[in-house]
């Protein structure tokens, strides 16, 4: 497709770069990246394939969960990559700030709320499944995944773009520059999947209110990256944008500025859906929970009050009182003949003894 033509014209124009920024420019400017592109289409063509394959075997997948993998994720990652974002990194350093947190925080989100992992563990032949939840839990995954790793992962990503001869020398090499947008990536996947998906990901210890407090812990994390650039001193990939710069392009500083803002500001836009999607699953997880402990306390009264029927019938038939006469029961036989749930210490015997009034 091209910068537009409209990007490109105009007596602003720098020495073949694009025009100054508008909100017309911004919204219309558009530039192809075929590594970027390539990585869309395997994205998509799997996560649809999944999708159709589940159909056809006559089962569903949540049309919110696809939307979010294809609009949320898919979709920041085509922005990142190819709007007017990828128009402007190389003249300006907020745009290339903007890429990156997109790449890092937002596609992340989108993807992981698709559930990619147990869509493929559905979709999957069982023997195929089973290999990669192995995969999923081998040594190495749970080691990158485990959240505190994957936190300080992210954290580190980010400052070694910016603090490092990395993100410079990406702007002059253009593999590198691809090759940091997958960087940026994985880092982000690799802890946000993990937290999101139904498949046991993560150790057992990770419980939903865990994961709550590492989601919440993450966002301020996500925080610092933004902060450090906003108020950093030393010009990032300085030589590059100042000779780069265009004449209707701000003062560098002032653009790094923008940029650590516009990173701080996105960081903590994307913290507050990412905590809500959790608690999300946590209400969930608990509504199911307590559901099946509901159809046990059914089934259980359902079987004591047959038991109980089934005993008085047989007493009435014999002509035998249904218990033992006042006094001449031993205390071992009354605690013997007493229902379960006045004698065992659990969550269901005391749910019990509370809906028949049993201390």
């Amino acid at each position: 497709m091209g910068v537009s033509a409209d990007a490109m014209t105009g007596p602003a124009l720098a020495a073949g770069g694009p025009a100054a920024p508008t909100v017309h420019r911004l919204l219309t400017s558009w530039q192809p990246d075929v590594p970027a592109l390539v990585l869309v289409a395997v994205l998509g063509g799997l996560y649809g394939w999944g999708v159709l394959r589940l159909r056809r075997d006559g089962r569903s997948w949540p049309v919110a969960r696809l939307a979010a993998f294809v609009v949320l994720g898919l979709g920041a990652l085509v922005v990142a990559t190819m709007s007017s974002l990828a128009v402007y990194d190389h003249v300006l350093f907020w745009p290339a700030a903007v890429q990156n947190v997109l790449l890092d925080l937002l596609a992340p989100l989108g993807l992981a709320l698709g559930d990619p992992l147990r869509l493929a563990v559905e979709a999957l032949p069982g023997e195929r499944a089973a290999r990669l939840r192995r995969a999923v839990t081998g040594p190495v995954v749970r080691v990158l995944t485990f959240p505190l790793v994957s936190t300080v992962l992210v954290l580190t990503t980010e400052l070694v773009v910016y603090f490092t001869p990395y993100f410079a020398t990406a702007l002059r090499v253009g593999w590198l520059h691809e090759l940091m947008y997958l960087h940026l990536l994985a880092a982000g996947c690799l802890f946000v999947v993990p937290v999101l998906t139904r498949e046991q990901a993560l150790p057992a210890w990770c419980s939903h209110p865990v994961r709550a407090a590492l989601v919440f812990l993450d966002g301020l994390v996500d925080a610092v990256p933004g902060v450090v650039v906003m108020t950093h001193g030393t010009l990032i990939a300085g030589a590059w944008y100042l000779h780069h710069a265009p004449a209707w392009a701000p003062d560098v500083h002032r653009d790094q500025q923008i940029g650590g803002g516009a990173m701080l500001s996105i960081a903590e836009l994307v913290a507050l859906p990412f905590l809500l999607a959790v608690l999300a699953q946590w209400a969930r997880a608990e509504r199911l929970r307590n559901a099946v402990l509901d159809r046990r306390l059914d089934a259980a009264a359902a079987g004591a009050a047959g038991a109980a029927g089934v005993t008085g019938a047989a007493a009435g038939a014999t002509g035998a009182p249904a218990g033992p006469p006042s006094g001449t029961a031993a205390p071992q036989d009354a605690e013997r003949v007493r229902p379960w749930w006045e004698t065992e210490d659990n969550e269901v015997a005391a749910r019990l003894r509370r809906q028949h009034g049993t201390p």
